[in-house]
């Protein structure tokens, strides 16, 4: 018998009549567990709690959220090994990969902790005698926070934290495909000392539950990670219903590598960026943008590492990288590879089914040489372990290639030229730049976000965060 898990709601554990199975993509025999498969009705519940809850809640003392935040911090932190297993069970990323994320989501919450007692405000002089003017921030209200199943803990935690710090509640649909490791998050939330109603957690399709959120008028912020198919029609709902909204919704991000470039480092950085956590990442790199001198030597470099990938169940020891998150992702992974081929690039490595012990969407990693910025694997988001290289003359011709795109959220570049370096950082259309560094891999205390069609809406994580979950207040006193 499969564990269940309920919907988490006012307090109370909700179960539903139908079910989700939460399937292990490496070893598809093996279910996590069974999840509430919530509607319309529970995410109105949901909604009404929370609205409920915040008149108190948004009272609540700095110190208050403090120690309910902070005492969440410290249980993850220290149930990292649990939670990072139970995430790399039903995700798929290597077992370190998944307890560094669960290690992460603990310093998110310690971080916002932090900022719950760093909420300032300003006393500005009036241009009228007498006159005192106050500028202070207060909670935006019930916050509607979609997450995606790629980081199931780490984005889950950098939505609901700086929420809670700030005086907000928050309703939260996780993705069907991995709710087990976000469930437990909600469920240590709860009981590191919420009131019933502050942190509601409702599970289902996201075609069901994610237009019942965005689209209520109890609902005051939005905040979506997801897909540029999915997240417009969130952001038009939410504006229609009179909320503010954040979208997160993918990228194509380029990586140049420079004929000055140190070999070995490009190669880390390229393979790294491109096909880590089965490229999984909205910050993967799928256009490794290379320059005539060292193009060769870097494909023949690149494909070397390729080969020796350890590819295999997620959670066996010296993994490098696991199998996709499911049938659906693994059949969209290996269209495009067929696209690819039949639109002239040439694939060097890579690109089938693989066989392991158990059964599971296991692909070995793509690569393709000899494409043109213009093709669709060029151009449109694959979401897998499929990376294309674009030969260019010079760093101008890069530069350009780099930014023809309607995204815009990670662009790196490798170089030992300094000259290069800063003209990419000012120059990059992306709202985040790398230099020597894999496109992929971010610390969890400074903004996040892009540019373009990657982003909408203020940034999340660190300080920033701030300007999304607050409203801002002017006050005018005369005595």
């Amino acid at each position: 018998m499969s564990t269940t898990y309920p919907n988490l709601i006012d307090g109370q554990r909700v179960d539903s009549r139908e079910r989700t199975p939460d399937i292990n993509p490496s070893n598809v025999t093996d279910v996590v567990g069974e999840f509430a498969r919530g509607g319309s009705d529970d995410a109105g519940k949901a909604i009404a709690s929370a609205r409920a809850a915040f008149k108190k809640w948004s009272r609540s003392t700095p110190q208050e959220r403090f120690d309910v935040l902070d005492r969440a911090g410290t249980e993850i932190l220290a149930r990292k090994e649990e939670l990072g297993r139970l995430l790399s069970r039903e995700q798929g990323k290597p077992l370190a990969d998944g307890i560094g994320e669960a290690a992460r989501a603990g310093a998110i919450f310690k971080f916002f902790a932090g900022e719950a007692v760093r909420v300032g405000g300003e006393k500005i002089a009036s241009v009228r005698p007498g006159v005192e003017v106050e500028v202070t921030r207060e909670p935006v209200g019930v916050v509607a926070a979609i997450t995606p199943w790629n980081f199931p803990l780490a984005i889950p935690a950098w939505k609901i934290a700086p929420a809670l710090a700030f005086g907000n509640c928050v309703v939260f649909k996780p993705a069907e495909l991995a709710p087990a490791s976000p469930w437990t998050l909600a469920d240590i939330a709860q009981r590191a000392g919420l009131p019933p109603g502050v942190l509601n957690l409702v599970m289902g399709p996201g075609s069901v539950i994610g237009p019942a959120l965005a689209s209520s008028p109890d609902v005051d912020a939005v905040t979506f990670t997801g897909s540029q198919d999915v997240g417009p029609g969130v952001a038009a709902a939410a504006v229609k219903a009179g909320s503010r909204v954040q979208l997160e919704m993918g990228g194509k991000n380029p990586l140049i590598v420079l004929d000055d470039a140190d070999l070995p480092t490009a190669v880390s950085v390229a393979v790294n960026g491109a096909f880590f956590q089965a490229g999984q990442r909205c910050t993967a790199s799928s256009r490794l943008i290379v320059t005539e001198g060292i193009h060769d030597r870097f494909v023949d470099a690149t494909v070397a590492r390729m080969k020796s990938l350890v590819i295999d169940d997620a959670l066996k020891p010296g993994t490098e990288i696991g199998p996709v998150v499911d049938q659906k992702q693994l059949d969209k992974n290996l269209e495009y590879v067929a696209i690819g081929q039949k639109e002239g690039a040439k694939l060097v490595e890579g690109g089938g089914l693989l066989e392991r012990d158990t059964r599971g969407y296991y692909m070995a990693p793509a690569l393709f040489t000899e494409s043109a910025a213009g093709m669709r694997i060029n151009s449109e988001e694959i979401f897998g372990p499929v990376a294309s290289i674009i030969r260019v003359r010079d760093y101008d011709e890069a530069l350009a290639v780099a930014n023809a795109t309607p995204f815009g959220l990670s662009a790196g570049i490798v170089t030992t030229s300094l000259k290069h370096a800063s003209h990419f950082k000012r120059n990059s259309e992306s709202g985040l730049v790398m230099v020597n560094l894999p496109t992929a891999g971010l610390d969890y205390h400074v903004p996040f976000g892009g540019r373009k069609k990657s982003s909408y809406g203020p940034r999340e994580q660190g300080t920033y965060a701030k300007e999304f979950y607050t409203i801002v207040k002017t006050a005018y006193i005369a005595p």
